[in-house]
C-alpha cells in the first residue's frame, strides 16, 4: 500500500488517505481480506498523528471498504459488486453537482452544460 500525502493540496490529511486507499481497493490493487498496517504504524510511516490515521480507517470502516478484528488488525473488506456501482455511481453523481455548481457560480447556462456533456459523450 503507498500513501503520498500533500500538505499543500488544502485537503485534509485523513481525507487523501481514506481517498488513496479506497482508490486502491476498487482498483483491486488492494485485495480483500489484506492486512493494513495498524494505526500506529500508519501514523508513524505517514509522519501524522495517531488520531489522523484513525479517523481515516474509522471512515473507510463506516463505508464497508475495512474492518477490524480485535488484537489482530484492520483489513480489507469484500466489496461486493453492486456496491461498487453504487459507490461510483454515487461518486459520478457528486461530481456531476459539483460542475452544475461551479457552472452556476460562473454564469454558465443550463442549455450550454447539456451541450457540453453530448459533446464529449460524442467523442
Amino acid at each position: 500500500m503507498h500513501i503520498a500525502l500533500s500538505y499543500q493540496s488544502g485537503q485534509p490529511i485523513y481525507e487523501q488517505i481514506k481517498y488513496q486507499i479506497r482508490a486502491q481497493i476498487l482498483s483491486g490493487e488492494l485485495k480483500a481480506g489484506t492486512m493494513l498496517p495498524s494505526i500506529r504504524m500508519l501514523a508513524k510511516e505517514l509522519k501524522i498523528g495517531i488520531i489522523t490515521a484513525k479517523r481515516a480507517y474509522e471512515d473507510l470502516s463506516a463505508e464497508g471498504f475495512l474492518y477490524s478484528v480485535q488484537g489482530k488488525g484492520v483489513f480489507v473488506a469484500e466489496v461486493k459488486n453492486d456496491y461498487l456501482t453504487a459507490y461510483k455511481l454515487e461518486k459520478i453523481k457528486d461530481m456531476f453537482a459539483e460542475i452544475k455548481k461551479y457552472a452556476a457560480e460562473h454564469g454558465v447556462d443550463q442549455s450550454v452544460l447539456e451541450s457540453i456533456f453530448k459533446q464529449i459523450l460524442g467523442e
